[in-house]
Protein backbone atom coordinates (compact mmCIF):
# COMPACT_ATOMS: atom_id res chain seq x y z
CA UNK A 1 0.00 0.00 0.00
CA UNK A 2 2.65 2.58 0.77
CA UNK A 3 4.76 1.92 -2.39
CA UNK A 4 1.11 2.30 -4.66
CA UNK A 5 0.87 6.13 -2.55
CA UNK A 6 4.16 6.57 -3.42
CA UNK A 7 3.56 6.33 -6.88
CA UNK A 8 -0.09 7.81 -6.77
CA UNK A 9 1.45 10.76 -4.80
CA UNK A 10 4.03 11.51 -7.75
CA UNK A 11 1.91 11.54 -10.58
CA UNK A 12 -0.79 13.68 -9.04
CA UNK A 13 2.35 16.39 -7.85
CA UNK A 14 3.24 15.78 -11.52
CA UNK A 15 0.14 17.02 -12.86
CA UNK A 16 -0.46 19.55 -10.56
CA UNK A 17 3.20 20.91 -11.38
CA UNK A 18 2.30 20.41 -15.26
CA UNK A 19 -0.42 22.59 -14.55
CA UNK A 20 1.66 25.23 -13.65
CA UNK A 21 1.98 28.93 -15.66
CA UNK A 22 5.86 28.98 -15.23
CA UNK A 23 8.10 27.10 -17.68
CA UNK A 24 10.50 25.89 -14.86
CA UNK A 25 7.61 24.42 -12.77
CA UNK A 26 6.00 22.71 -15.71
CA UNK A 27 9.74 21.06 -16.53
CA UNK A 28 9.83 19.84 -13.50
CA UNK A 29 6.23 18.42 -13.61
CA UNK A 30 7.87 16.65 -16.94
CA UNK A 31 10.55 15.20 -14.36
CA UNK A 32 8.35 14.09 -12.11
CA UNK A 33 6.58 11.88 -14.41
CA UNK A 34 9.88 10.38 -14.59
CA UNK A 35 10.64 9.63 -11.45
CA UNK A 36 7.00 8.56 -10.88
CA UNK A 37 7.72 5.89 -13.40
CA UNK A 38 10.75 4.97 -12.69
CA UNK A 39 9.53 4.58 -9.24
CA UNK A 40 6.17 2.29 -10.25
CA UNK A 41 8.97 0.13 -12.60
CA UNK A 42 11.32 -0.62 -9.49
CA UNK A 43 7.98 -1.48 -6.57
CA UNK A 44 6.90 -4.15 -9.69
CA UNK A 45 10.23 -5.45 -10.58
CA UNK A 46 11.83 -5.27 -7.10
CA UNK A 47 15.24 -3.83 -9.20
CA UNK A 48 16.68 -0.63 -10.60
CA UNK A 49 16.80 -2.15 -14.02
CA UNK A 50 12.98 -2.52 -14.25
CA UNK A 51 12.78 1.03 -13.15
CA UNK A 52 14.97 1.97 -15.84
CA UNK A 53 13.52 -0.38 -18.42
CA UNK A 54 10.35 1.70 -17.08
CA UNK A 55 11.40 4.94 -17.85
CA UNK A 56 13.22 4.65 -21.23
CA UNK A 57 9.37 3.35 -22.24
CA UNK A 58 8.67 6.94 -22.60
CA UNK A 59 11.41 7.57 -25.22
CA UNK A 60 10.58 3.94 -27.16
CA UNK A 61 6.56 5.93 -27.35
CA UNK A 62 7.44 7.55 -31.09
CA UNK A 63 8.08 4.47 -32.74
CA UNK A 64 4.28 3.47 -31.82
CA UNK A 65 3.89 6.00 -34.37
CA UNK A 66 7.08 6.04 -36.30
CA UNK A 67 6.21 1.83 -37.44
CA UNK A 68 2.39 2.29 -37.92
CA UNK A 69 2.19 5.51 -39.92
CA UNK A 70 4.98 7.35 -40.76
CA UNK A 71 6.84 3.86 -42.11
CA UNK A 72 3.80 3.51 -44.65
CA UNK A 73 3.46 7.09 -45.66
CA UNK A 74 4.02 7.99 -49.50
CA UNK A 75 5.27 11.76 -50.50
CA UNK A 76 5.02 13.13 -53.47
CA UNK A 77 8.13 14.32 -55.11
CA UNK A 78 6.52 17.20 -56.87
CA UNK A 79 4.04 18.80 -54.48
CA UNK A 80 2.25 21.91 -55.81
CA UNK A 81 1.30 25.37 -53.96
CA UNK A 82 -2.30 26.37 -54.78
CA UNK A 83 -4.06 29.56 -54.56
CA UNK A 84 -6.61 29.59 -51.26
CA UNK A 85 -8.50 31.51 -49.76
CA UNK A 86 -7.61 32.37 -45.77
CA UNK A 87 -9.38 29.64 -43.78
CA UNK A 88 -11.82 31.44 -41.01
CA UNK A 89 -10.36 33.35 -38.11
CA UNK A 90 -11.77 31.02 -35.45
CA UNK A 91 -9.69 28.27 -37.32
CA UNK A 92 -6.32 30.37 -37.78
CA UNK A 93 -4.80 30.84 -34.19
CA UNK A 94 -3.59 34.74 -34.41
CA UNK A 95 -3.73 35.14 -37.39
CA UNK A 96 -5.58 38.68 -37.96
CA UNK A 97 -2.80 39.74 -35.36
CA UNK A 98 -0.32 38.73 -37.31
CA UNK A 99 -1.37 40.21 -40.50
CA UNK A 100 -2.17 43.76 -38.88
CA UNK A 101 1.22 43.61 -37.18
CA UNK A 102 3.09 42.90 -40.38
CA UNK A 103 1.10 45.66 -42.23
CA UNK A 104 2.25 48.19 -39.70
CA UNK A 105 5.84 47.30 -39.98
CA UNK A 106 5.38 47.80 -43.38
CA UNK A 107 5.05 44.46 -45.12
CA UNK A 108 2.75 43.91 -48.32
CA UNK A 109 0.51 41.34 -48.64
CA UNK A 110 1.40 38.97 -51.65
CA UNK A 111 -0.49 36.25 -51.90
CA UNK A 112 -2.39 33.02 -49.91
CA UNK A 113 -1.64 29.62 -50.98
CA UNK A 114 -1.44 26.04 -49.57
CA UNK A 115 -0.82 22.59 -50.18
CA UNK A 116 -1.39 19.33 -49.03
CA UNK A 117 1.93 17.62 -46.99
CA UNK A 118 2.19 14.75 -45.04
CA UNK A 119 -1.71 14.18 -44.09
CA UNK A 120 -1.31 17.91 -43.75
CA UNK A 121 -2.90 20.76 -44.95
CA UNK A 122 -0.61 23.75 -44.53
CA UNK A 123 -2.25 27.35 -45.54
CA UNK A 124 0.13 30.31 -46.46
CA UNK A 125 -0.28 33.76 -46.36
CA UNK A 126 3.13 35.88 -47.97
CA UNK A 127 4.24 39.14 -47.38
CA UNK A 128 7.09 41.84 -48.70
CA UNK A 129 8.92 44.17 -47.68
CA UNK A 130 11.25 45.54 -50.66
CA UNK A 131 13.24 48.30 -47.31
CA UNK A 132 13.72 44.94 -45.78
CA UNK A 133 14.62 43.00 -48.54
CA UNK A 134 12.80 40.25 -46.60
CA UNK A 135 9.59 38.00 -46.99
CA UNK A 136 7.35 37.24 -43.78
CA UNK A 137 4.76 34.67 -44.03
CA UNK A 138 1.78 33.06 -41.43
CA UNK A 139 1.54 29.93 -41.81
CA UNK A 140 -1.71 27.19 -40.37
CA UNK A 141 -1.04 24.48 -40.13
CA UNK A 142 -4.02 21.12 -39.87
CA UNK A 143 -3.69 17.42 -39.54
CA UNK A 144 -6.76 15.67 -38.07
CA UNK A 145 -8.38 18.00 -35.18
CA UNK A 146 -5.30 19.50 -34.58
CA UNK A 147 -4.25 23.13 -35.78
CA UNK A 148 -1.19 25.30 -35.38
CA UNK A 149 -0.07 28.90 -36.72
CA UNK A 150 3.45 29.81 -36.90
CA UNK A 151 5.31 32.80 -37.92
CA UNK A 152 8.35 33.26 -40.42
CA UNK A 153 10.70 36.00 -42.08
CA UNK A 154 13.10 35.29 -44.31
CA UNK A 155 16.03 36.75 -46.13
CA UNK A 156 18.44 35.62 -48.92
CA UNK A 157 22.19 37.14 -49.00
CA UNK A 158 24.08 37.52 -52.14
CA UNK A 159 25.48 34.02 -52.25
CA UNK A 160 22.39 32.15 -52.18
CA UNK A 161 22.19 31.08 -48.82
CA UNK A 162 18.84 31.62 -46.90
CA UNK A 163 18.68 33.04 -43.71
CA UNK A 164 15.17 32.19 -41.38
CA UNK A 165 13.66 33.34 -38.14
CA UNK A 166 10.26 31.50 -36.60
CA UNK A 167 8.20 30.75 -34.00
CA UNK A 168 7.90 26.79 -35.59
CA UNK A 169 6.98 24.89 -32.79
CA UNK A 170 9.04 21.65 -33.56
CA UNK A 171 11.70 20.09 -35.18
CA UNK A 172 11.50 19.74 -39.17
CA UNK A 173 10.61 16.41 -39.96
CA UNK A 174 13.48 16.13 -42.99
CA UNK A 175 17.26 17.54 -42.98
CA UNK A 176 17.66 20.88 -43.30
CA UNK A 177 20.25 21.92 -46.83
CA UNK A 178 23.15 23.27 -45.54
CA UNK A 179 22.51 26.48 -47.29
CA UNK A 180 19.13 27.41 -45.21
CA UNK A 181 20.01 28.68 -41.49
CA UNK A 182 17.10 28.58 -39.35
CA UNK A 183 16.48 30.77 -36.30
CA UNK A 184 14.39 29.47 -33.74
CA UNK A 185 11.90 31.92 -31.12
CA UNK A 186 9.96 30.80 -28.38
CA UNK A 187 6.75 29.50 -30.17
CA UNK A 188 4.76 31.15 -27.56
CA UNK A 189 6.39 34.60 -29.10
CA UNK A 190 3.46 35.90 -31.34
CA UNK A 191 4.46 38.85 -31.66
CA UNK A 192 5.69 39.77 -35.46
CA UNK A 193 7.68 43.43 -34.25
CA UNK A 194 9.63 41.33 -32.01
CA UNK A 195 10.05 38.28 -34.18
CA UNK A 196 11.45 40.54 -36.60
CA UNK A 197 13.49 42.42 -34.18
CA UNK A 198 15.20 38.71 -33.40
CA UNK A 199 15.42 38.79 -37.15
CA UNK A 200 17.61 41.55 -37.60
CA UNK A 201 19.91 40.64 -34.30
CA UNK A 202 20.36 37.34 -36.38
CA UNK A 203 21.84 38.10 -39.51
CA UNK A 204 23.88 40.61 -37.75
CA UNK A 205 25.19 37.79 -35.47
CA UNK A 206 26.39 36.55 -39.00
CA UNK A 207 27.68 39.85 -39.99
CA UNK A 208 25.02 39.45 -43.31
CA UNK A 209 24.75 43.22 -43.27
CA UNK A 210 21.78 44.83 -45.77
CA UNK A 211 24.36 45.72 -48.63
CA UNK A 212 24.35 41.46 -48.89
CA UNK A 213 20.52 40.73 -48.81
CA UNK A 214 19.31 40.19 -52.08
CA UNK A 215 16.16 41.94 -53.56
CA UNK A 216 12.82 39.81 -53.32
CA UNK A 217 10.66 39.17 -56.12
CA UNK A 218 6.95 39.34 -54.71
CA UNK A 219 5.52 37.51 -58.41
CA UNK A 220 8.01 34.59 -57.22
CA UNK A 221 7.40 33.68 -53.84
CA UNK A 222 5.48 30.74 -54.28
CA UNK A 223 8.07 29.05 -57.31
CA UNK A 224 10.78 30.07 -55.06
CA UNK A 225 8.82 28.16 -51.80
CA UNK A 226 8.65 24.75 -53.94
CA UNK A 227 11.94 25.31 -55.51
CA UNK A 228 12.75 25.23 -51.77
CA UNK A 229 10.99 21.97 -50.64
CA UNK A 230 12.31 20.41 -54.05
CA UNK A 231 15.94 21.48 -52.87
CA UNK A 232 15.55 19.83 -49.46
CA UNK A 233 14.04 16.32 -51.47
CA UNK A 234 16.90 15.88 -53.15
CA UNK A 235 19.37 16.52 -50.81
CA UNK A 236 17.55 14.00 -48.17
CA UNK A 237 17.35 11.31 -51.18
CA UNK A 238 21.30 12.16 -51.33
CA UNK A 239 21.57 12.03 -47.58
CA UNK A 240 19.94 8.86 -47.26
CA UNK A 241 16.62 9.84 -44.76
CA UNK A 242 13.74 9.01 -47.30
CA UNK A 243 14.15 7.04 -50.96
CA UNK A 244 12.27 6.69 -53.78
CA UNK A 245 8.78 4.35 -54.36
CA UNK A 246 9.05 4.09 -58.40
CA UNK A 247 6.26 5.94 -58.02
CA UNK A 248 6.61 9.69 -58.45
CA UNK A 249 6.63 9.14 -54.34
CA UNK A 250 8.89 9.18 -51.74
CA UNK A 251 8.79 7.03 -48.30
CA UNK A 252 11.22 7.51 -44.89
CA UNK A 253 14.41 4.76 -44.79
CA UNK A 254 15.44 2.82 -42.02
CA UNK A 255 17.84 5.75 -41.29
CA UNK A 256 15.10 8.34 -42.07
CA UNK A 257 13.18 6.49 -38.98
CA UNK A 258 15.63 6.87 -36.67
CA UNK A 259 16.56 10.93 -37.94
CA UNK A 260 12.39 11.32 -37.09
CA UNK A 261 12.62 9.51 -33.83
CA UNK A 262 15.20 11.89 -32.92
CA UNK A 263 13.60 14.70 -33.97
CA UNK A 264 10.79 13.16 -31.42
CA UNK A 265 13.02 13.36 -28.43
CA UNK A 266 13.91 16.52 -28.85
CA UNK A 267 10.58 17.76 -28.83
CA UNK A 268 9.83 16.09 -26.14
CA UNK A 269 12.70 17.77 -23.91
CA UNK A 270 11.78 21.30 -25.67
CA UNK A 271 8.20 21.15 -25.43
CA UNK A 272 8.31 19.68 -22.39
Amino acid sequence: MRESLIVIGLFFLAVALRSARRTVLRKLGALMFLLATFWLGYFLSGSNVGGSVAVSCWFLLPWFELLTHIRCLRLPLNNRLQHRRIPNPAFFPNAPEASDAMEAEGFEHVSDCGWKWAGMQQFFRFYWHPEERAISSICLCEQSEVAFAFISVTSQDSQGRTWRTTNFPFSLTLQCSPQIRWNYVPCEQNCFKSILRDHHQFLARNKVSADLLRMPDPEDVEDALEREMQHQVEFNLASGIIRLTGDGHFQYSKRGLFFLWGQFLKDMVRLC
